[in-house]
């Protein structure tokens, strides 16, 4: 493996009934708070009126940003960071899924900046300060409730990036399985497919003697192979949104990452997408992944063969290395469609006329890919291989 140095400092608060500890969180930053969410969601399944009763029997002087996007945007965030200035606010409290914690992220560091935010995300500036800020986690997906990346479209100029600063990590995240029960089927399935995703981008690298980061990779993946089809067709099973919950939180919380760089050019490549077409990030994801997976075997086929029989329960015997590959490929795609997930991009009406557009914003800084090194002809090649 390479050498490495890792750092999370964020304080994991995990189990039913935890919200609990809000108030012992909070107390040491101040009685400002901007509370930030989405939809209606945590106001249908009792989450707002809990923090909310929390944060008033504090005596905390509560402001609200609602309305964050599924995929946040940079007018939502920097009118977070203009709330945050005018108020004087001290404390940040996102509260729902990963979008409504990545556009946090980005609300703390411009709070403190007087630049525009968007110098973050395109790395015009770095954040030398944040507002502290933490989360109360409703959907198992991203794992942006335990490390420090965050992803921002900005809608003007049809452009998605991820970014990330050691100022960018929540304080404490608190997750409750129980928030996470009335998640419905599809956002259910999209979780799923995120967090695979995300062990997926992790386990495709170049490193050698790795055998304790594949183990783990290789275990969250089975335990979400194993939970996942009975969450999607039990979905008030406490137990099984436990399971996916914690999966989630490991699958993108640095861990499985020490000692080398995953690939991350399938993540680029739908970032371009769904800046363009606003699609669903992990249904993007569900979509264009095998297809990254079948151009890329022939570079190292006998690491493809290792996941799919350990994880995707195909037999060696007899077997090329190759055959092995994809077979596990295709077991994999079997599996995403069985749970749901979309299968091309002509599921979400996307046809092959913005796609020159798509491979120009993904390649925008160059080549994509630390596993494997794409040029504008290999994305656009995948995308023709999704539609």
């Amino acid at each position: 493996m390479n050498e490495f140095v890792f750092h999370n400092p964020v304080k994991l608060i995990f189990g039913k009934g935890q919200v609990h500890r809000l108030s012992d969180e909070l107390a040491s930053y101040g009685k400002k708070v901007l509370v930030v969410y989405g939809g209606g969601s945590i106001k249908r399944n009792g989450l707002y009126d809990e923090v909310m009763t929390i944060l008033n029997d504090q005596g905390m002087e509560v402001h609200e940003l609602s309305g964050v996007e599924p995929n946040p945007r940079l007018s939502t965030a920097r009118k977070g960071a203009a709330i945050c200035k005018e108020h004087g606010i001290d404390v940040i409290l996102a509260v729902g899924g990963g979008s409504v914690i990545d556009c946090t992220k980005l609300i703390a560091v411009a709070a403190k900046y007087e630049g525009d935010a968007w110098d973050f995300v395109v790395g015009k500036a770095s954040p030398k300060e944040a507002l502290p800020f933490g989360t109360i986690l409703t959907i198992a997906a991203t794992g942006s409730e335990m490390n420090r990346g965050s992803v921002i479209t900005n809608e003007e100029t049809q452009e998605k990036y991820g970014w990330g600063s050691s100022f960018s990590y929540p304080q404490f995240s608190i997750l409750d399985p129980t928030y996470t029960l009335s998640v419905p089927k599809d956002q259910t399935v999209y979780g799923i497919v995120d967090m695979m995703s995300h062990v997926f981008e992790q386990y495709f690298n170049n490193a050698k003697n790795t055998p304790v980061q594949d183990e783990l990779c290789e275990g969250v993946l089975r335990a979400i192979v194993e939970a996942g089809p009975k969450l999607v067709e039990n979905l008030d099973d406490y137990g099984l949104r436990e399971t996916i919950l914690f999966a989630g939180t490991w699958g993108l919380n640095g861990f499985l990452q020490m000692g080398y760089n995953g690939d991350w050019a399938s993540h680029d490549i739908e970032h371009a997408i769904s800046a363009v077409y606003d699609i669903p990030h992990a249904g993007g994801l569900a979509i264009l992944f095998p297809h990254w997976m079948r151009h890329n075997v022939k570079v190292n086929p006998a690491r493809f063969a290792k996941l799919g029989v350990n994880v995707f329960g195909v037999h060696p015997d007899g077997k090329s290395d190759e055959e092995m590959a994809f077979e596990g490929i295709d077991n994999l795609r079997t599996f995403w469609t069985s749970i749901g997930a979309p299968k091309t991009l002509a599921d979400y009406n996307i046809d092959d006329s913005k796609l020159e557009l798509m491979a120009e914003k993904a390649t925008i800084n160059g080549p994509l890919g630390n596993f494997v090194s794409l040029d504008k002809n290999d994305v656009l090649a995948i995308l023709k291989a999704s539609l």
